[in-house]
């Protein structure tokens, strides 16, 4: 039965007025004018077409959402913190503060990287320069990438390491030579899984010929197929783009 008496509590009116000020600062930050290479790995070239147009959205970031990512920020703020306590000799921006990056395709693609690491300590065995990237999951998704390895359980963010130790050779030398670390974080329990990733050239160069495509459709102003023919499918149940993607499909599961 429907309460049309209620009343929020206490919790609820500041959460409120918590999510209010973070999409409002959310809001006012300037749109993207680029394809984040951190995104090359999604299974749809019309979502990330759809992401680089700046399409606008079925609905904004919801500020739980907003929460969530802040969250993962603080996350890896600690493992910056962990590793370096532990001898990593781990650089998160340059000397005059920027942080590491790259950008191609004159400023179209561009990417972030969160760290490089210049040394550990020797009984570990690894060289250097290497790509650092960090992730903070939930205990289901942290095990299943413990269980599975990141290339299987977490494509996107394989694809992620390969762009970043591609574009990022001709500044950082020898940063595709070496394995990239990559760190998960468990946010429930505060497990760290980490592993070794070697550059994957081929995967690398099919990563870049996607982002090519995705950037001449947009020019051309065609839109790129979507990755599934079925309106129903779970990445497409909670995508951003569900509604203007399928528009008058919604609900019609094909036979």
């Amino acid at each position: 039965m429907l309460d049309f008496n209620h009343r929020p509590s206490f919790t609820e009116r500041v959460s409120e007025l918590i999510d209010q000020a973070l999409c409002a600062e959310h809001n006012a930050q300037p749109e993207r004018d680029y394809l984040g290479a951190s995104r090359l790995g999604e299974n749809c070239s019309r979502k990330l077409q759809y992401e680089y147009t700046n399409t606008p959205k079925d609905e904004g970031f919801s500020g739980q959402t907003l929460r969530i990512f802040a969250a993962g920020h603080v996350f890896e703020d600690l493992a910056i913190r962990w590793l370096r306590l532990a001898g990593f000799e781990l650089f998160t921006e340059k000397p005059n503060g920027y942080q590491f990056g790259f950008s191609v395709a004159d400023g179209r693609i561009r990417g972030h990287v969160d760290g490089i690491i210049n040394g550990a300590p020797e009984a570990l065995g690894l060289t250097f320069p290497m790509l650092w990237e960090c992730k903070s999951l939930n205990a289901k998704s942290w095990k299943d990438t413990v269980k599975r390895g990141v290339a299987k359980s977490k494509p996107v963010y394989a694809a992620q390491m390969v762009t970043y130790q591609a574009y990022m050779e001709g500044s950082v030398p020898g940063i595709s030579k070496n394995p990239a670390l990559f760190t998960a974080i468990n946010k429930d329990t505060a497990e760290l899984y980490f592993e070794l990733v070697t550059f994957d050239a081929s995967l690398a160069q099919k990563v870049s010929d996607r982002a090519v495509t995705i950037l001449k459709a947009a020019e051309a102003g065609e839109l790129l197929p979507r990755h599934t023919a079925n309106p129903e499918h779970f990445e497409c149940r909670f995508c951003a783009y569900r509604n203007r993607c399928w528009d008058q499909l919604i609900g019609e599961v094909p036979a």
